[in-house]
């Protein structure tokens, strides 16, 4: 899943928690611990980049409905394996309200949403276009958690805005049908915000990896009634889409979680998180390398501003 500002909210308390004192930086890690960490953030960010196009290679032959219940069941079996490994201790009942509406979001609704996005619009303008979840799920935090509204935030979300308003008006010259995909992207992402402010208070208590891995499992059974769908469409797919599919589940899902997680525990929230803002550009080289695709300049210029906007609209986290 391409969700990378939710974990690294949620390394801010799985930190807390879940990371031994000595894994600290500045506590004891040596050199190269501190590049193993390193190496880990940079390849969950590249598998994190590299769904944009495993989900615009698969939509091809498989319904957005259909490919979200494929990569989340695959994601759950594999996040689930790493979480009875570690015999994590699971959620009180009394959290299980927001964990559902976490599940719901944030994996149910932001991935049917995404794939349906990318079915009309390329894989570097949906990356640009959901690089705008961390201003909207600040301006949920204001709404919603009292987190207030800095002065950052307001010049930062305003220029982010102005970025995806450019990238609709690229999108627009291609016709109504790109129009579509560049709100389904903009509909993931406020998915997506949504899905983070239900799990927020959740990550107090509990592990960062076991509320992921029940949210993806939640995000499943919401995705079953697309079932039929995807047994119909795995029967007709050509290799190559299903590789893809079996590629988004295991590696942008159960592995980039957990090397995530990994990295998080070895460095600060802050450091790492800053990766996050390379996924759009390597999605953009990557759309261009495999499947030779370049977003419109004008979508590219509004992906930069929207990235700026969304950086400095963070200075004050």
């Amino acid at each position: 899943m391409t969700t990378p500002d939710a974990e690294s909210r949620a390394g801010r308390n799985a930190e807390a928690t879940e990371a031994p004192a000595e894994s600290a930086p500045g506590s004891g890690d040596t050199p190269g611990t501190s590049v193993l960490a390193l190496v880990a953030g940079v390849a969950t960010v590249v598998m994190w980049a590299s769904a944009f196009i495993g989900i615009r290679v698969a939509v091809d032959d498989l319904t957005p409905g259909a490919l979200a219940l494929a990569r989340l069941l695959i994601g759950s079996i594999g996040l689930g394996t790493v979480v009875a490994f570690r015999r994590s201790r699971l959620p009180r009942r009394a959290d299980m309200p927001r964990l559902l509406v976490c599940g719901v979001l944030l994996f149910g609704v932001y991935n049917v949403a995404l794939n349906s996005a990318e079915q009309r619009i390329d894989a570097g303008t949906a990356s640009m276009v959901i690089a705008l979840g961390p201003v909207i799920l600040a301006v949920l935090a204001g709404f919603l958690l009292k987190e207030g509204f800095p002065r950052p935030l307001l010049i930062g979300g305003a220029l982010a805005f102005s970025g995806v308003l450019l990238i609709g008006l690229a999108t627009s010259q291609e016709g109504l049908r790109a129009s579509l995909g560049t709100l389904l992207a903009l509909a993931a992402a406020a998915a997506y915000a949504g899905g983070v402010i239900a799990q927020k208070p959740l990550l107090r208590d509990n592990s960062a990896l076991v509320i992921t891995w029940l949210a993806c499992l939640i995000g499943s059974v919401l995705c079953l009634p697309f079932l039929p769908q995807l047994l119909d469409g795995l029967a007709a797919a050509d290799t190559t889409t299903i590789g893809w599919t079996l590629y988004l589940g295991i590696f942008p899902t159960a592995v980039a979680f957990t090397t995530w997680g990994y990295a998080l525990a070895r460095s600060t929230a802050g450091r790492t998180g800053a990766l996050v803002y390379l996924s759009p550009p390597i999605a953009v080289c990557l759309a261009w390398l495999v499947l030779d695709e370049v977003p419109p300049w004008l979508a590219v210029v509004g992906g930069v501003l929207a990235l700026a906007g969304v950086s400095f609209s963070r200075r004050s986290a």
